[in-house]
């Protein structure tokens, strides 16, 4: 094993000074295999994208109806120095000009996290790199600021297929926890929805995923309101997320008319996009009073007399341009800018983990020779502010 030490205090002052000096370094490679998608970028300094490539697992997975840890590092393990071989080629650089390499090392499929943290190892020992351990959510947070000029601090309302939550975000390695869910995340609510739809068997949503499907025949909807779906936690004064509710009212709701209409076993419900309209504006309106009641707490115990600026969506969940514009009309009527990733960097991949990399690196932040990474299937952010939120008492608004 390598005799890793910290980084020293020079190393962090010329790479900030270098940085300075030439708008494109530092470079930084990102690895992630948190799930099913094997990742890895180049990002500089500047938030240019020299190089990414990209393996998704999940048609494979489709087969499976959900993804498989063993059957998923099994991918992971075949594909890994192909696809950051790949990005090499495509960033047209050599492992030697490298400046640090991130790896995501927490939350996600232990399994999964191994193969991409092990093989970051490998090229720090042989490259003598230094290794940035990246938290996942952290990194899908920080994703927006490699594009858009997002003042620190900001909040952020991540949401994806297998979290969701709310955060305070005052630099890029502090982060305070306001929220997140009690039960299932929104991806996998609209993924289990799509599956009892049975949209799959429609050649028009065969190949996309089930939030996507939903968002795709909810705007065919002629009665976006013809299903009724109650307002989780609505009585609870916090910004904690419950998507389980929903996602049961729903099943039952399937159940109910596949009855009454008597149909085929393979059959999908005639007017599906008024339930997928239904489901999805459901979703919105709990994730707006989460958001909304976030606002408030965070202006009061952050920022004082100051106003909010900034709220950033992310995670793959993001993408869906009913939720995104939502909570943007809303922010506006508090005079608040709207930010998400560009919907390609949503989801998980390589860039994000290299520009949660960069940015740590360039503020001082985590950069260190590790003689063993450790990988954690859960890692929660260290200041949870949970209690304190629903100790405010903020009331809900409609």
């Amino acid at each position: 094993m390598l005799n890793l030490l910290f980084i020293s205090k020079s190393f962090h002052i010329s790479a900030r000074r270098f940085a300075h000096a030439n708008a494109i370094r530092p470079y930084v490679l990102g690895i992630e295999t948190s799930c099913d998608d094997t990742g890895a970028a180049i990002v500089s300094s500047d938030g240019n994208v020299l190089g990414d490539y990209i393996y998704s697992q999940q048609n494979s997975h489709l087969k499976f109806g959900g993804i498989i840890p063993t059957v998923a590092m099994d991918f992971h393990r075949n594909c890994i120095e192909n696809v950051v071989n790949q990005t090499f080629r495509r960033a047209n650089v050599s492992l030697s000009e490298i400046d640090a390499i991130a790896v995501t090392n927490r939350p996600g499929l232990s399994l999964s996290l191994l193969v991409g943290v092990r093989y970051a190892k490998y090229l720090s020992k042989r490259y003598n790199k230094p290794i940035i351990p990246i938290h996942h959510m952290e990194a899908h947070a920080l994703m927006a600021r490699m594009t858009n000029k997002i003042p620190l601090p900001f909040l952020c309302v991540l949401l994806s297929g297998g979290h969701s939550l709310v955060t305070f975000v005052k630099n890029p390695s502090e982060f305070y926890l306001l929220g997140e869910t009690l039960d299932d995340a929104p991806g996998e609510a609209f993924d289990k929805i799509a599956r009892r739809l049975k949209l799959r068997n429609l050649p028009q949503y065969a190949y996309v995923s089930g939030g996507q499907a939903i968002e795709l025949a909810a705007t065919s909807s002629r009665d976006p309101s013809k299903y009724e779906f109650p307002l989780p936690l609505s009585m609870q004064r916090d910004c904690q997320f419950s998507f389980a509710g929903l996602k049961n009212t729903g099943a039952r709701h399937i159940l109910k008319e596949e009855k009454l209409l008597d149909l085929a076993p393979d059959a999908v419900l005639p007017d599906y996009e008024d339930f997928c309209a239904s489901f999805l504006n459901a979703t919105s309106k709990h994730i707006l009073q989460r958001t909304r009641r976030a606002i408030v707490f965070c202006e009061k115990m952050f920022l004082k007399s100051n106003k909010l600026r900034s709220i950033v969506v992310s995670g793959g969940v993001a993408r869906n341009d009913v939720l995104f514009n939502t909570i943007s009309g809303m922010a506006k009527q508090y005079d608040i800018e709207t930010f998400r990733p560009q919907k390609q960097h949503c989801t998980d991949n390589g860039i994000m983990i290299a520009w949660n990399g960069v940015e740590l690196l360039l503020t001082n932040e985590q950069i260190l020779h590790y003689d063993d990474i450790e990988v954690f299937s859960r890692a929660p952010f260290k200041i949870n502010l949970i209690q304190n939120v629903k100790e405010e008492s903020i009331p809900n608004k409609a």
